[in-house]
């Protein structure tokens, strides 16, 4: 394997979308910093630059850059009075509230690498991530202390617990949290011996902070993404590794803005979840690097609540996905909001539908730019020129620094206009998988390019159009969801003899998993099952459809053969 950091590329122009960097005026190549800089560095200098901005729009709270600077200091400062040195893991299961950026930023600070959660995740879910990332303390949102209490009480030293209304003042705060565990009753009853309340660690003294020496190689972030074994698996991305991809989207959106545009106040919303990398790395890292504010919306299913902050707050940037643009442009009141300001609209996790992009650019006249990335490429590998005249239904180009081969099954490059797997070469790419050297090793070519598992074709300009998935992953509204493991979930149900899952089409989320199932007991029904499932998988890893049959096609070693299940599936 290569250097994240291989710089072979740079002088390597022979490639179709080099042309199309010079049409879009999109730079090449982005410029590394010294070897000596961390996040810490670009975080801080604009905290230091922009103290009266405003960092988070969240709830009717705007919160400066002047308190996260000062909160996430004594946050640092409380995580380094525990003990924690460098290298030690934080988890942090929290949805998009202003304490995600306080805590996010404040482990940076510390020296710690950063463990993202879902916060829905079940216990089964939660105490894998918990133990395979060996963390050592866990930021969490109340409403979900119930899953952490169901888990060892011994996996990790230190729990501090947030509440929704931690960073809204104490009068706003103490009402919000009220309504949220009496009048909602959004927060399950929970006994936990030993933790601290997040309002108390922000009385601890920041002067006791001690700025730590890192560097572009050390370890930032732990991102969990399924795995091909049937757990999740976490993608080691250094600081190095996220920095090149805030200036590889800088390099991208820089395009669309006239030097005096680039430096003014824009609001970015917020709505996808900051755990899943596409969102933490644009909407938290991007966003606080350039001085911008995040608009967070922490319950995006709530479309009226999310349409009147759209509404109150003139928007540059709209971060989203299929599903959610399919939501808003069918909301009767989305149609009558101001997008005067609007500039950009990217898109990623899943393809854009081209009625949706057609009528997103009726409604905001913006066209939707789709991206493309892995959590192993933190995230973004692939984006459309922000400038483009129209919807392309295309990954787009590769970022700059990036180098794209796509393969054939013996790792051979194809020709443009054929089918190959996508192979990623550039700084933003992982050093590897934590824990998993074999996986590591397998995840990349011969030559040092990341596989991704996906199928795709390259026209003469360089664009990338998705066809397949070599992974027999299963696409959930951006989510990556993994057979493997919903199979081993439906196998410990007593009545079940053996199944397979395979994804079908949803109007809603792209994909749904379906189980098709074989009963040792003839009682058990469909409903029966995905209660049980639901029991012990996420939402977006739920199967949505269970077939009963007599028996599950299989190989001659008596492999279930997915791909004659999808078969079966299309014929009915």
């Amino acid at each position: 394997m290569t250097s994240a950091h291989d710089n072979s590329f740079e002088n390597n122009f022979n490639k179709p979308w080099f042309a199309t960097y010079q049409c879009y005026g999109i730079s090449p190549n982005i410029h590394m910093p010294n070897k000596d800089t961390s996040l810490i560095d670009i975080l801080e200098k604009t905290m230091q630059n922009h103290p009266n901005r405003i960092a988070s729009l969240s709830m009717g709270r705007a919160f400066t850059y002047r308190e996260l600077d000062l909160t996430s200091r004594t946050v640092a400062a409380y995580l380094q009075e525990l003990g924690l040195v460098k290298g030690d893991k934080v988890a942090i299961m929290l949805p998009n509230v202003i304490q995600y950026a306080i805590v996010a930023i404040a482990v940076l600070r510390a020296g710690l690498i950063l463990v993202n959660v879902n916060p829905l995740y079940t216990s089964r879910e939660l105490e894998h991530q918990l133990q395979d990332a060996d963390a050592k303390a866990i930021f969490i949102l109340e409403n979900f202390a119930h899953t952490y209490q169901a888990i060892s009480p011994t996996l990790v030293e230190y729990v501090i617990m947030c509440r929704v209304g931690d960073m809204l003042g104490k009068v706003k705060g103490t009402l919000v949290n009220f309504g949220a565990k009496y009048i909602k009753k959004m927060v399950p009853d929970w006994q936990i011996k030993q933790f601290s309340w997040f309002s108390d660690v922000l009385k601890s003294n920041p002067a006791l902070y001690q700025r730590p020496d890192l560097t572009l190689e050390d370890t930032a972030l732990l991102q969990y993404t399924g795995g091909t074994t049937g757990v999740a698996k976490g993608a080691m991305l250094t600081h190095g590794n996220l920095i090149a991809n805030i200036l590889q989207i800088d390099a991208l959106v820089d395009t669309s803005f006239t030097q005096e545009e680039r430096e003014r106040e824009h609001v970015i919303l917020t709505a996808l979840p900051l755990y899943h990398v596409f969102a933490f790395t644009i909407c938290c890292l991007y966003v606080f690097r350039m001085g911008y504010t995040q608009l967070l919306i922490a319950n995006p299913r709530d479309l009226d609540a999310m349409v009147k902050d759209i509404n109150r707050y003139s928007l540059t940037f709209f971060i989203g996905i299929n599903t959610l643009f399919n939501a808003l442009v069918h909301h009767p009141k989305f149609r009558e909001a101001d997008f005067a300001k609007l500039k950009v609209t990217i898109a990623g996790g899943m393809s854009v539908n081209s009625n949706v992009a057609e009528e997103w650019h009726r409604i905001t006249d913006t066209i939707i730019v789709e991206g493309y990335g892995l959590s192993e490429c933190s995230p973004v590998v692939a984006f459309n020129p922000i400038r483009i005249e129209h919807f392309t239904g295309k990954i787009g180009i590769p970022a700059s620094s990036t180098d794209v081969v796509l393969l054939d099954d013996d790792e051979r490059p194809v020709a443009l206009g054929e089918r190959g797997e996508i192979a990623v070469k550039g700084p933003q790419v992982m050093k590897g998988y934590h824990n998993a050297p074999t996986e590591t090793l397998t995840a990349f070519s011969k030559t040092g390019y990341f596989k991704t598992g996906d199928i795709g074709v390259m026209d003469d300009k360089g664009f990338i159009k998705l066809v397949d998935r070599k992974k027999e992953m299963i696409l959930v509204s951006g989510f990556n969801v993994y057979p493997n493991e919903i199979e081993e979930v439906i196998m410990q149900h007593p009545d079940i003899l053996e199944c397979g899952v395979i994804g079908v089409p949803s109007d809603s989320s792209g994909e749904v998993p379906k189980v098709f199932a074989v009963r040792k007991n003839s009682q058990l029904t469909e409903q029966a099952l995905l209660n049980y499932a639901k029991e012990n998988l996420t939402g977006y890893k739920r199967p949505r459809k269970v077939e009963f049959v007599d028996s599950l096609p299989k190989s001659a070693v008596g492999k279930v053969l997915r791909k004659e299940l999808r078969a079966l599936e299309k014929k009915e």
